[in-house]
């Protein structure tokens, strides 16, 4: 009994929507302000580094695919 006279009354403290959406957009605003752009030379490195590796990986599951391919051959004939 105790336990839902508290539940309610943390229930009714609750902000009005408009005010939680203001909230909302305040806060992404403020960790807006809070981004920092890269220069244009760690744009490229970074750029690169993520082009690298996807070609890594697309290297290793083209091989992975051939692989495996030329396996189903040899075992299903």
């Amino acid at each position: 009994m105790n336990m839902a006279k508290a539940s309610k009354a943390e229930k009714a403290v609750k902000p009005n929507v408009f005010m939680r959406i203001g909230l909302f957009i305040k806060q992404i605003i403020d960790e807006l302000r809070k981004v920092v752009t890269p220069t244009a030379k760690e744009l490229f490195f970074w750029s690169l580094g993520v082009f690298i590796f996807v070609v890594l990986l697309m290297l290793l599951v083209t091989g992975m695919d051939f692989g495996l391919g030329k396996l189903v051959l040899w075992v299903f004939g």
